[in-house]
């Protein structure tokens, strides 16, 4: 990128201080970002990330009080100085959770919000919110409500409803937070499509890194505590360790080589795991590891906890979600149930927990049938968290929130006490017990809701997305914290997206598609099969590319061999 244009974005000696924070949460900001430019913003969770981005849009200082020093200038605007209004007109943004930007009625409504306020002509309306229709996808859908849209779909019409302004900032929110892997393939590639049709700036905040690098990025800013770490070209970054060290994961094959003692350099583009530059001696060290690590001792077979037998369901009685399932999941196991947007896995856990009735089949408990079971009964042993957290939450408070679910137990006030923040320290909340639920993040809302099920100690946990939207660290402590209950004899069930949770952390997944049970098999051998992986819209391990062209076979034990390696480095922090 050629450094004599003038940025579209440049940050001068900027820092930014929120109204109700003691310290600054940006400092000494220098950063240009030229026209064109891909830039992805990484960091940990109240690294500033997310108050850099508001600061290009306008919500900082608009929607969120606080003072500035030194300068921002957006494509010519004095950032600072100006409204979320005339900024809008510059940098479109579009939220991780699309629901939150819905407006209209239909997909066409929403499209065109903008155009009503600024009092376009109806004949060009029409013609405007077309073009940006096709331009993300979704014209064969205008007359769609919300609702009825998949995850991936309901992101294109977000990106619509900005692109009619014809910004020339995009500005991505956790795009990929709450979309299946190929989903999120495709969103990158639909991020690549119309920035090659609108020469548009685009500035991507993402976690997950390796997926985000699907389609390249120019570059990859990189903060913590407020200040710029890094600002490299991919290949000059993922050389380095700064990623490990400020607590983003690196794409699994960089972390597969680095075991393997391959010595990752620029030259190698480690960017991308199709660009990688391997010789005779790189695959020959991973071949070496390879064979020289034990492959896991197989478990003993559990008994039986939650069976699941035959069992068919529909909202709409002519047409089915789910269709003759059977599985049995065993006590203590810990187990991933995995497929694309709307394939039926949540409803399956609806179903478990008695929020719904099957039309037909049976599920069992402990042996015993749950069709007469009532679900503040079923609660006792099953806890349920929902992928949205504001679905949950009723109370004001943290503390409150939590407390609630030991209503009517008949315990002490002490020993409700102790429970809550036991629970509230485990899942990293301790510090924040006293605070409003309305002055969280999405990622702390979500482990508000995971305290106040564990806080209940149920035998079988269902949590359906449970490190959505979490950085590499608050995803670690909590599937810790889940697998130590697991490892107290707590069955955790869990529905993701995220195929390396379902590799590091559960022995079995079972694979939906299309209201079927496709697959019953070891995430290893899940995401060595192409085929499957095609069908359930999951997205192949780096590391099954990897161990092909390193010459391996079969593939799924490297990757067995792999995780459970990686899980003992981490687990002693070595």
């Amino acid at each position: 990128m050629a450094q004599t244009k003038t940025p579209i974005i440049s940050f001068q000696n900027f820092s930014f201080q929120y109204r109700a924070q003691k310290q600054p949460t940006l400092h000494d900001i220098n950063l240009d970002i030229y026209p064109g430019e891909r830039v992805l913003i990484a960091g940990p969770s109240g690294s500033g990330k997310s108050t850099l981005a508001g600061c290009i849009n306008g919500l900082n200082p608009y929607a969120n009080p606080g003072e500035a020093t030194g300068t921002l200038t957006v494509d010519g605007v004095d950032a600072m100085h100006s409204s979320i209004f005339a900024l809008s007109a510059h940098v479109g943004t579009v939220l991780q959770d699309p629901d939150g930007q819905f407006i209209g009625l239909t997909v066409a409504e929403d499209i065109a919000f903008a155009l009503e306020n600024s009092c376009t002509p109806q004949d060009e309306m029409h013609a405007i919110t077309r073009r940006a229709a096709e331009l993300v996808g979704i014209e064969h859908h205008l007359d769609y409500a919300p609702h009825e849209l998949s995850g991936g779909q309901k992101q294109r019409v977000s990106l619509a409803g900005v692109m009619v302004d014809k910004v020339r900032v995009l500005l991505f929110d956790e795009p990929l937070a709450n979309l299946d892997p190929a989903t999120g393939k495709q969103t990158m590639e639909l991020i690549d499509a119309v920035q090659q049709k609108t020469d548009t700036t685009v500035l991507i905040i993402e976690h997950r890194l390796e997926d985000v690098l699907w389609r390249s990025v120019d570059r990859i800013i990189l903060m913590g505590e407020g200040r710029i770490l890094a600002d490299l070209r991919p290949d000059e970054l993922l050389s380095t360790d700064l990623l490990a060290k400020n607590g983003i994961r690196e794409p699994l094959y960089l972390t597969a080589l680095r075991y393997a003692g391959v010595d990752i350099t620029p030259q190698k583009h480690p960017a991308h795991i199709d660009t990688l530059l391997l010789d005779d001696a790189d695959t020959a060290a991973v071949r070496r590891w390879f064979t020289a690590e034990p492959l896991p001792a197989a478990q003993p077979a559990p008994e039986p906890l939650l069976e699941v037998r035959d069992v068919s369901f529909g909202y709409d009685k002519s047409m089915h979600t789910l269709q003759n399932v059977s599985f049995a999941i065993g006590k203590g196991e810990m187990v991933s149930i995995v497929g694309r947007n709307g394939a039926g896995k949540s409803t399956l856990s609806k179903l478990i927990c008695g929020f719904e009735t099957q039309d037909s089949g049976q599920i069992f408990l402990n042996g015993q049938d749950l069709q007469e079971v009532n679900i503040r009964r079923r609660a006792k042993h099953i806890g349920y968290v929902m992928q949205n957290p504001n679905q949950m939450i009723s109370q004001t408070m943290i503390y409150d929130e939590v407390t609630m679910g030991l209503q009517g137990l008949g315990l002490t006030e002490p020993e409700m006490r102790t429970r809550v923040e036991d629970t509230l320290k485990i899942c990293g909340l301790y510090p924040f017990r006293n605070w409003p639920i309305s002055a969280l993040s999405f990622g702390q809302k979500k482990r508000v809701t995971i305290a106040s099920v564990l806080v209940q100690q149920p035998e079988l946990i269902l949590l359906d997305e449970p490190t959505a939207g979490q950085d590499f660290k608050h995803y670690t402590e909590i599937m810790e914290f889940l697998r130590g209950l697991n490892r107290r004899g707590v069955t955790v069930v869990m529905i993701t997206h995220d195929m390396h949770l379902m590799l590091e952390y559960t022995a079995r997944a079972l694979v939906f598609c299309d209201g079927a049970l496709i697959a019953d098999r070891s995430p290893a051998a899940v995401l060595c099969d192409p085929a499957l992986v095609e069908r359930a819209a999951l997205k192949e391990t780096s590391l099954y590319t990897l161990a092909n062209r390193c010459g391996i076979a079969p593939a799924e034990d490297y990757v067995e061999r792999f995780i459970a390696a990686d899980r003992e480095v981490r687990n002693h922090g070595c």
